[in-house]
């Protein structure tokens, strides 16, 4: 099999870890670590949901792409990418929509976007408070621009994106097995 990568990409709130997750956990197909320097979540583990950096040390990194969101900076580098890559050819990369955009100019031959979205906006602000995000966190979030960006398929993206309501887990789980299968 060549290099893949599937991107993960939609607003926040709309499953994007659990997907990754699940796809490694179903799958083994292992996710690319992405660095931040937003504070580490209660149930986040270092080296296994991000790299946690300082400001210092994310300009240390050879970035492929960067964002700052809810004022943290965000990125992923060369190096995670190659790790990644030498544990499986498909290797699954949670980002952003505009991170979703360089991937797919950096690397169209190995990329497929997979964006997440809901059918009803109002829910992801369920979903934030129940992984116990601080409500002004929320807030924060909910008020962004990115936010905002996120929710819609951006039109650099909607001739490769694989569009998935994540509504229902079971069958996000069965769209995503098809979408394996054809990979495999």
């Amino acid at each position: 099999m060549d290099k893949k990568l599937l991107i993960i990409t939609g607003a926040t709130g709309s499953g994007k870890t659990t997907v990754s997750h699940y796809l490694k956990e179903a799958y083994a197909i292992p996710q690319v670590v992405t660095h931040t320097t937003r504070p580490k979540r209660h149930n986040e583990v270092a080296g296994v949901d991000y790299y946690f950096e300082t400001p210092e040390s994310m300009q240390a990194k050879h970035l492929i792409e960067s964002v700052t969101y809810s004022g943290y900076q965000y990125g992923s580098s060369y190096e995670a990418l190659e790790l990644a890559w030498q544990q499986s050819p498909l290797i699954s990369l949670v980002v952003d929509t505009q991170g979703a955009k360089t991937y797919l100019k950096t690397f169209p031959q190995e990329v497929m976007v997979l964006f997440l979205t809901v059918s009803a906006p109002d829910s992801l602000v369920t979903r934030l408070q129940k992984r116990r995000d601080s409500p002004e966190a929320i807030e924060k979030r909910l008020a962004s621009a990115e936010f905002k960006r996120d929710l819609m398929v951006p039109s650099e993206l909607n001739q490769h994106a694989k569009v998935i309501v994540n509504d229902d887990w079971a069958l996000t789980k069965q769209t995503l097995a098809d979408l394996i299968a054809q990979l495999k």
